[in-house]
């Protein structure tokens, strides 16, 4: 499997575009995946800057309903004329971040006919599972990092049930994508407990303190690989790569084999 990462915040290459945003080019042995779409068209440039034709993808995935994983869509839906794309039922709800400045997606597009809505579990292929985890029991509160969604008595707490995770088992292992884990990261590991983890961690505005420190130390427990970028910060990976073993950074035009 190749994992290619068409856009992330950072690059160490130098014709590479970056932003805000998160999206991935994923071949296995029998499909060409895209995981999410980052803010605008720049994951579609770089693509075509790294020789990825996102006109061959199979299968589109978007992570959750925010605008730096789904602000591409539709120039994803312009680019490939056949792949479907799924999310969750809850992706185009309206999502705010703490001070009430719009983050979700393009609500134009919610009734596009190769749009599929996931449920609970929803297998795409041999290998290949989708899941919401809404029903899981959460061990470890993180909060909801102040974003929020508008609902007819206000703004509340986001709650993500909109966040999805791709799980793709392939030659004995378990490999997952989680766009920013906003469900917990320490949750998410527990419930897959994957061979690769691939994703935010959702820590970027966390303090280096002793805190961030046992979660680390908590995700270090794991038999996992951890592959992050985006929504972690690059100063608290360099800080969390003190404690675990098995933490690798992921940044724009770069290729991993797994």
């Amino acid at each position: 499997m190749k994992i290619t990462a068409l856009l992330e915040n950072t690059t160490t290459r130098p014709e590479m575009k970056t932003e805000h945003g998160l999206s991935l080019f994923i071949e296995t042995e029998k499909n060409r995946i895209l995981f999410d779409m980052g803010q605008t068209s720049l994951f579609a440039e770089n693509a075509q800057a790294l020789g990825v034709d996102l006109s061959s993808v199979d299968i589109a995935v978007l992570s959750h309903g925010h605008y730096d994983h789904g602000g591409g869509l539709s120039t994803f839906l312009q680019i490939n004329d056949r792949a479907p794309v799924y999310m969750s039922p809850y992706a185009f709800l309206p999502h705010y971040n703490g001070v009430r400045k719009y983050i979700g997606l393009d609500t134009s597009l919610q009734d596009h006919s190769r749009i599929v809505f996931t449920k609970d579990e929803t297998r795409l292929d041999e290998g290949l599972t989708l899941f919401s985890c809404n029903q899981n029991t959460k061990a470890h509160d993180l909060g909801s990092f102040g974003l929020t969604e508008k609902t007819e008595n206000g703004f509340v707490p986001d709650d993500f049930r909109h966040e999805i995770y791709l799980l793709i088992e392939e030659n004995g292992k378990r490999i997952l994508f989680s766009g920013c884990s906003h469900k917990g990261i320490l949750d998410i590991a527990e419930w897959f407990a994957p061979d690769v983890l691939i994703g935010g961690f959702h820590f970027s505005k966390l303090p280096l303190d002793d805190t961030l420190t046992a979660y680390a130390k908590h995700l270090d427990r794991f038999e996992t690989d951890f592959y992050t970028c985006h929504c972690t910060g690059t100063e608290q990976y360099a800080f969390m790569k003190q404690s675990m073993n098995r933490l690798h950074y992921l940044s724009t035009g770069q290729s991993i084999h797994i």
